[in-house]
């Protein structure tokens, strides 16, 4: 019986998540990808006819790989966060923490809402992708994996974010200053190798580099690194944000004041 209301709180709180972002669509899910695809038609026109990947890849069907991981990690991120800054500011955080939820359901049921709705922008971007480019398949673990830990990496990241921040203006520095230049210098739009050596290096640093990677290995069957390093430094990381959000929650910092 105490498990089945345990997991009543956890599955409202899931709900809850979930009816946010679907009550607004539009804003949450259609329009990152209307604003991806506009990145893969401009940038596949410019781009198209002048640049060859990996000395086989055309750019479209390279960009596009890319494009994907990208809206699905921003949306990923945009989620938690955004829903976490709302009810602190709104003071209706207060509900939640009263709820009798352990930190782990809390944690849980941010994730899976933020990874819900990555994954829905993502598969979007992808159908649509399909229509400008011959995008193969090489590996589908390889795919859905760098996908779900990509996700919960920028859910966990947006869900810190969330936590740290006290104002709207705090998170979207964080936003600005953080998350868009690391995605923008992740390889998205480009392969590191074409990069001078000392960018190269700098680009070894990025996180995102290695998600981005490994989730276009599985397309091509090919990548700048080895996808198992990819594998090894993302899931690192996901556990070192896991680790450290699960010890925010469990204090309560900034949430119970």
């Amino acid at each position: 019986m105490i498990i089945q209301h345990r997991l009543r709180g956890f599955q409202t709180l899931l709900y809850k998540e979930l009816l946010r972002f679907y009550k607004v669509l539009l804003q949450t899910v259609i329009a990152p990808m209307v604003t991806t695809l506009l990145y893969l038609m401009v940038f596949s026109q410019a781009l198209a006819s002048h640049a060859l990947v990996y000395g086989r890849v055309d750019y479209t069907t390279f960009l596009a790989p890319g494009l994907i991981m990208m809206s699905l990690i921003q949306n990923a991120f945009a989620n938690s966060s955004s829903s976490l800054i709302q009810s602190k500011v709104t003071g209706n955080i207060v509900f939640v923490l009263l709820a009798p939820l352990s930190y782990l359901e809390f944690y849980a049921a941010f994730i899976l809402a933020a990874l819900i709705r990555g994954m829905l922008v993502g598969s979007g971007v992808l159908l649509v992708a399909l229509f400008f480019c011959d995008l193969g398949l090489y590996s589908l673990p390889a795919v859905l994996l760098f996908a779900l830990l990509g996700g919960a990496i920028m859910a966990t990241l947006g869900i810190i974010a969330g936590i740290w921040a006290e104002k709207f203006d705090q998170l979207a520095g964080f936003q600005n200053f953080v998350v868009m230049p690391l995605t923008f210098l992740s390889g998205v739009f480009y392969s590191i190798h074409s990069l001078p050596p000392f960018w190269q290096a700098l680009s070894h640093l990025n996180p995102l580099f290695y998600m981005v990677d490994g989730f276009r290995y599985g397309f091509f069957g090919v990548s700048d690194i080895s996808p198992l390093t990819s594998l090894l430094v993302v899931s690192l990381f996901f556990i070192a944000l896991l680790g450290l959000t699960l010890y925010l929650l469990k204090r309560g910092y900034r949430l119970r004041h």
